[in-house]
């Protein structure tokens, strides 16, 4: 299938040789992308309004990335810096071996050492050319941009006379880029459902040598024997999001679109806030990764859309039989073939500051990298008789940037989910979209997304796939040791081994959509979704999240006006308004627990604290007295079965309500939660009844700001989610939280677009910027900054500076 200006693969590359290019490519550059990008005459105008946002206009697709490129490395250069050397494999090289990544992101905080080894071996520069080699002439000419204008600022920044970025513009690692440096950065954020899982597993996979080898393959795998793998993006607790959008038939007029990624504040993953402009050609306003010169959460005239992460598995494994003779080969189809075997050179900083090599083979097959799981079973390591192959199937999904750019020039919500479907290419995530005009709002879980049919399922079966159901539900494991047990394809798969769209959750309403991270079952709570493939995620099989709990009832409590705000209509000022006050699921329950706990034995000792949460508002606002008992309370019962907690249990007729009444017979659990919980916070110097505001912020510029919200797994819709359980710092967002990060809320009233925003952490990492807090100011006081997005409110915006730069 091709669109207009698509190149089909410039080197005629077959998909088997794709794949090896893949999971085990050639090294070095070359003049395809490995040089840094000559002179094209580029040249743009980037605009900066209030909170730095920077509005950047240019003729052409070059231009515009090489605004962006430049404009991103002026605020952020010391964190996009330290990505492109993780993504080049070079962190040992300027860091040393052992030290953690210093950022958490889709990665984790892997070691040096594994994460160069994974980046060589797994986004391998024959690899990302063969990316490269799919792309239309537009997205070729947008990363070469970027990386120009990259460059330029670098210069600048190395300059005697620079003073931004202080803390790391003269390090040797900041560095030119090249358009190769720029695919593996599209690479690296396609692989963050599922390689990018696996790091250390991947970095660390060697053939096996001594007895012990072969000792662990007498391990037994079965079901429940297995580790559950702590999965960065995908798992069940941590990054996610919110998003809604409510039709006209809910607002009264426009549609309206609320975007939420719960995500990184720190790191290359965390998200740039821009807008992008060519005349009659694209007009995008949003936020994507640092690296990224397109908005991937974004609005243009006539739509706007948000991302949640999917609960569909994007990656799978092989069991593979070795040829008993030589662990470096494996039997496909009664023959033995050698595993594509890499030699990997990585530089090693001593504390010396002398540089050595350390040298590791990797090895993968066709499918992918072989991958060691001993830490989840013993016989999931590589011995001598079978070796693991993880497959991710959006290492070979080359279309991504081109969907977000096509989306960025939609013209109505119908042509949006059209690229969509189209494209089938967005990586890990739901999309939920409202457009100009359109009676209905749009759900899809429409992506690249891994084929593996019950029957393939059963009849390539292992006993690695039922020890594997348990620990990783949906993730297809099949037999690779027979060629007839490869991914399949539909009639209308986009990608080979893809699911095709028409059998992919969508759902259009009159009345909401929404999503917060369960799967598509329960995307509007009139019509829930079923009948999908099972690797998308359950379908009303089990207990919704708090969190999806308190999103539908939050927007059924809006449409019925009983939430407080005034009449039946979901306004983008109301919107604005329910999304940050901070309600808690798990609060409903209080009154029960308090009857429990607060009576009978200890009664006495836990009075204090049973007075300040019977008096709490039951929400996590920055005024808001004792909630961090209740936090603290709530966590200590993560480990208690729901089936102790509550009498009742989930019922798919009544999603919304149950699993609920908590059970008396778990007084002695709850009290235990309870006094350890009180025990935590005065041990932490906080009063009982602190207000929130006191226990959860930020830190700018020297000065505390109070911030709103908490964890998902307490049942928070709006997140601040520090890292940390209570200690004297409190819940602090200084260090690697989660939260609320890029927030939009978007309408199209006749003629315009109105749209409000936060980037919660601010635009800027260097502390001496103007923009390194202002944003986040304006988030602790819960002032939504309205974005100047015509020509005419770019051009009105108070203090609106501009710079033309050009080469």
């Amino acid at each position: 299938m091709a669109f207009p200006g698509h190149r089909s693969l410039r080197w005629g590359l077959s998909i088997s040789t794709v794949l090896a290019l893949v999971a085990c490519g050639g090294s070095g550059n070359d003049d395809n992308g490995g040089s840094p990008p000559e002179s094209k005459n580029y040249s743009a105008e980037i605009r900066r309004t209030e909170m730095g946002i920077a509005h950047i206009k240019a003729s052409n697709w070059a231009s515009l990335g090489y605004g962006a490129g430049y404009a991103q490395a002026s605020d952020d250069l010391c964190t996009l810096a330290d990505g492109f050397v993780t993504f080049r494999g070079e962190r040992s090289k300027y860091f040393g071996a052992d030290a953690l990544a210093v950022y958490s992101s889709t990665i984790g905080r892997p070691g040096n050492l594994d994460s160069d080894m994974f980046f060589k071996h797994v986004v391998n520069d024959d690899a990302v050319k063969a990316m490269m080699a799919a792309q239309t002439e537009d997205a070729i000419q947008v990363m070469e941009g970027f990386a120009a204008g990259y460059n330029r600022y670098v210069a600048e920044a190395k300059s005697a006379q620079a003073t931004a970025n202080a803390a790391c513009r003269t390090a040797e690692w900041v560095q030119p880029i090249t358009a190769l440096d720029m695919w593996r950065r599209v690479m690296s954020a396609n692989v963050a459902g599922g390689y990018s899982n696996f790091v250390a597993m991947i970095a660390n996979a060697q053939p096996p040598t001594g007895k012990s080898a072969a000792a662990a393959s007498t391990t037994e795998l079965a079901p429940g024997s297995m580790k559950a793998p702590a999965l960065q993006v995908g798992g069940e607790a941590g990054i996610g999001s919110n998003m809604y959008g409510f039709g006209p038939q809910s607002t009264g007029s426009s549609a309206v679109l609320f975007g939420n990624p719960h995500w990184y504040w720190k790191g290359m993953d965390r998200f740039y806030q821009m807008q992008l402009t060519i005349d009659g050609q694209v007009n995008v306003s949003g936020a994507g990764f640092l690296g990224f010169p397109i908005p991937q959460i974004a609005f243009n005239d006539d739509v706007a859309w948000s991302h949640t992460v999917s609960t569909a598995r994007r990656f799978g494994f092989f069991g593979m039989t070795l040829d008993p003779s030589d662990p470096t080969r494996y039997v496909m189809d009664g023959q033995s073939k050698p595993f594509i075997a890499r030699d990997i050179e990585v530089s090693v900083k001593g504390s010396d500051g002398a540089q050595s090599t350390v040298k590791r083979t990797l090895y993968a097959s066709e499918q992918g990298p072989v991958v060691n799981l001993s830490a989840l079973n013993p016989a999931l390591g590589w011995n001598t008789q079978s070796a693991v192959v993880i497959r991710d199937v959006n290492a070979l999904n080359y279309r991504t940037v081109r969907n977000w750019m096509r989306w960025s020039q939609a013209r109505s919500l119908d042509e949006f989910a059209n690229i969509q479907r189209e494209e089938s290419a967005i990586p890990w995530v739901n999309t939920i979209a409202a457009g100009r005009g359109s009676e209905q709002v749009w759900y899809a879980d429409i992506g690249a997304v891994p084929n593996a049919p019950p029957a393939l399922l059963a009849s390539c079966s292992t006993p690695f796939s039922a020890a594997a159901a348990v620990a990783m539900p949906g993730v297809p494991v099949l037999d690779g040791s027979r060629s007839a047990c490869n991914w399949q394809s539909d009639a209308d798969s986009v990608q080979a081994g893809a699911i095709g769209p028409a059998r992919m959750p969508s759902l259009q309403r009159r009345d909401y959509v929404a999503n917060m991270n369960d799967s598509y079952w329960l995307t509007n709570v009139y019509q829930p979704l079923t009948g999908f493939p099972s690797i998308f995620g359950p379908a009303g099989t089990q207990a919704q999240t708090l969190r999806t709990r308190l999103g539908h009832r939050m927007a059924l409590e809006r449409l019925a006006g009983t939430d407080g705000y005034g009449g039946k209509l979901a306004s983008s000022a109301i919107v604005r308004q329910m999304v940050l006050d901070s309600r808690i699921e798990s609060a409903r329950f209080k009154d029960e627990i308090l009857d429990l706990v607060c009576q009978g034995d200890g009664a006495a000792e836990r009075a204090n604290a049973c007075a300040v949460l019977a008096a709490w508002d039951s929400r996590g606002m920055a005024t808001s007295r004792g909630s961090h008992i209740w936090d603290e309370f709530w966590m200590n019962l993560g480990s208690l079965a729901s089936s102790t907690l509550y009498l009742t249990p989930f019922d798919a007729q009544d999603p919304l309500n149950t699993p609920r009444d908590i059970n008396p017979a778990a007084r002695a659990q709850l009290a235990q939660a309870f006094d350890t919980a009180v025990a935590t916070v005065q041990a932490s110097g906080f009063a009982l009844d602190a207000p929130r505001g006191e226990v959860v912020y930020l830190t700018r510029s020297g000065k505390r700001l109070p911030l709103f919200g908490g964890c998902g797994g307490v049942g928070y819709f709006t997140i601040s989610c520090s890292e940390f359980r209570l200690t004297s710092r409190g819940y602090t967002m200084d260090d690697q939280p989660h939260g609320n990060t890029y927030m939009q809320v978007v309408s199209f009233p006749a003629g315009k677009v109105e749209a409000y925003s936060f980037l919660t952490f601010s635009l800027s990492d260097d502390p001496a910027s103007p923009h390194y807090g202002d944003y986040s100011q304006a988030y602790s006081e819960q002032q939504w900054v309205k974005l100047p997005f015509s020509e005419a409110e770019i051009s009105a915006a108070p203090g609106m500076q501009t710079m033309t730069i050009s080469e």
